[in-house]
């Protein structure tokens, strides 16, 4: 196996799961390990990734940052510069969806989903490109969603916004930032199977029925069957690495062919 991250420090935030399986974040954090990366991983809740430090061994190191706090973001990446000296690569990985349109939405769930899913790149950016300036360089991944770029089954108007967002964002910031050897990409995961199905998805569309749910999915996913976050890593590690070099401003969608699917 090469090791395409030998001596690179990696942030990534939501790098724990809500439960066992490959979550985007977990498995991405598994992935660099593996490829020989320092990753501080990161999110609210320090229990969520036990299962991500087993797997990804001695190279992980956890860290608690709640995306929704400005100062919590700020201390997390002040921590990370303080500890490993530098930060190469930026995972934006947190998100989550809520069901609803503008009608039914209560006003405070669309706020919450916006700081979630849009603010929290914002702020992660915000300090951490400082950081990667002064260094010369650094590859920023942020993870968006098919439903940040076409209908995907399911009215949930601030989830697809704040993906979109995400999305325009990437290009604003990596056309910014091109000239200084900051990278900016963004992975558009379609309906991958992580452990956010079981424990979320299901209850929201299906009233419970994993299986119904499951099936739903599949049917949508011209290759006939369901990725999961071990599909998203692999783009994310592409685009984080020197192979990407003359990559940014750009996505990659990750969804078997779901998105460009008639009917």
């Amino acid at each position: 196996m090469t090791n395409r991250f030998d001596n690179k420090v990696v942030v990534i935030t939501g790098a724990g799961s809500v439960g066992p399986g490959w979550g985007n974040g977990r498995a991405a954090a598994v992935a660099f390990a593996r490829e020989g990366a320092t990753v501080f991983g990161v999110d609210r809740d320090l229990a969520a990734m036990e299962e991500t430090a087993a797997l990804a061994g001695e190279r992980f190191h956890p860290g608690r940052c709640d995306v929704l706090s400005h100062a919590s973001i700020a201390a997390m990446v002040a921590e990370a510069k303080q500890r490993f000296g530098r930060i190469d690569v930026l995972v934006n990985n947190v998100g989550g969806s809520a069901a609803g349109g503008p009608v039914e939405m209560a006003e405070e769930v669309w706020d919450t989903q916006i700081d979630v899913n849009l603010k929290s790149v914002f702020l992660t950016c915000k300090h951490v490109i400082p950081i990667m300036e002064a260094q010369g360089g650094g590859a920023i991944v942020n993870l968006a969603s098919t439903s940040g770029i076409r209908f995907t089954g399911a009215a949930q108007v601030a989830y697809a916004a704040s993906k979109a967002g995400v999305i325009q964002l990437g290009r604003v910031v990596a056309v910014q930032y091109a000239a200084r050897g900051i990278r900016v990409n963004t992975v558009i995961p379609g309906q991958v199977h992580t452990p956010m199905v079981e424990t979320r998805l299901a209850g929201q569309r299906a009233g419970g029925d994993v299986a119904a749910l499951l099936a739903q999915r599949l049917a949508r996913i011209p290759v006939g069957f369901a990725g999961d976050g071990r599909d998203t890593a692999a783009a994310v590690l592409f685009l984080a690495s020197d192979d990407a070099r003359f990559i940014t401003g750009t996505e990659i969608v990750v969804d078997g062919g779901m998105s460009v699917r008639c009917g």
